[in-house]
């Protein structure tokens, strides 16, 4: 196994075969996911019970808590899919096109997302985009980190939802109340500290934080958009181009992502599966259940 890492953001990792990795390389795979925040594979082939099995090894795998996204025979498989499958939908077109961090908006963020994609479009068309909030937070001009540093923000997914065949005829405030039922939103720091290396990091995101909370709305707002406006800016942006045979591992504590979204009439489909790596996402928040070794 080789683990190459780059200049800036990420490191490359080759000359291993997945569907055998052992309980060492997977202790380094996880070492180095927390040091360079995101590692791609190169090479890789993974049938989708291969993929299962290889997730397992490094935590528990979610099962993400709306049920239309789940692969058809592993439910530990979030599909991200404009194309049929055996003639049926399956998963959900156009996920992910904003920045966000993995249930960021539940009490127990995700720690570890893989993604691996399945149809690419032509033409380097796909990817995935991704901040490091590291450093984001280490540049942040000193106002706006001096607001954050002692702030509690609230997470909010509920205009993401995907409207789906069987939400026919009802309204969007129905819709947003049966959302909300499972989903209702969670209230985390802006600042976190990584539980395993000393360093900290901004968790707020444009796709999910909605309010500095005790803070005045207008004012809330305020900082927010210029926050976003600096952690957003096109030279902070990394992407990866999607290609067949790779397969994308990060730590959501250290960096957001989004997708690139999909070319109008292009097929594209992609596997994530998310995993609890028994660690708190940050210290002093509770493990639970789910995220047992």
């Amino acid at each position: 196994m080789k683990i190459v890492p780059r200049n800036s953001l990420g490191a490359d990792v080759t000359d291993l075969d997945l569907r055998r990795v052992t309980a060492g390389e997977v202790t380094a795979l996880k070492e180095a996911v927390y040091d360079h925040k995101l590692l791609v594979f190169h090479g890789v082939e993974l049938t989708d019970a291969d993929y299962v099995t290889m997730a397992r090894r490094f935590g528990v795998p979610q099962r993400y808590f709306q049920s239309h996204y789940h692969h058809p025979e592993w439910k530990e498989i979030f599909v991200s899919n404009n194309v049929p499958m055996g003639g049926a939908k399956v998963g959900v077109a156009g996920t992910g096109r904003m920045w966000h961090s993995d249930y960021q908006f539940f009490a127990e963020p995700l720690p570890l997302t893989f993604v691996m994609p399945r149809i690419v479009p032509p033409l380097g068309s796909r990817g995935t985009l991704f901040l490091d909030m590291v450093a984001a937070l280490r540049d942040l001009p000193e106002q706006l980190a001096k607001v954050l540093r002692t702030a509690t923000c609230r997470q909010d997914a509920v205009y993401y939802y995907k409207v789906q065949p069987f939400d026919i005829d009802k309204g969007i405030g129905e819709l947003m109340e049966e959302f909300h039922r499972t989903a209702p939103g969670a209230s985390h720091p802006a600042v976190i500290q990584h539980p395993l290396r000393d360093r900290p990091a901004l968790y707020v995101s444009s796709g999910f934080t909605q309010c500095i909370e005790g803070m005045p709305h207008e004012q809330s707002q305020d900082v927010l958009r210029a926050v976003f406006a600096f952690i957003e800016q096109e030279q902070r942006v990394h992407i990866e181009r999607w290609q067949l045979g790779d397969l994308f591992f990060w730590d959501n504590r250290q960096v957001l992502h989004r997708s690139s979204g999909t070319l109008h009439g292009q097929s594209s489909r992609s596997y994530r599966i998310g995993v609890y790596d028994g660690v708190p996402f940050y210290p002093g928040l509770p493990i639970t259940g789910e995220n047992q070794p």
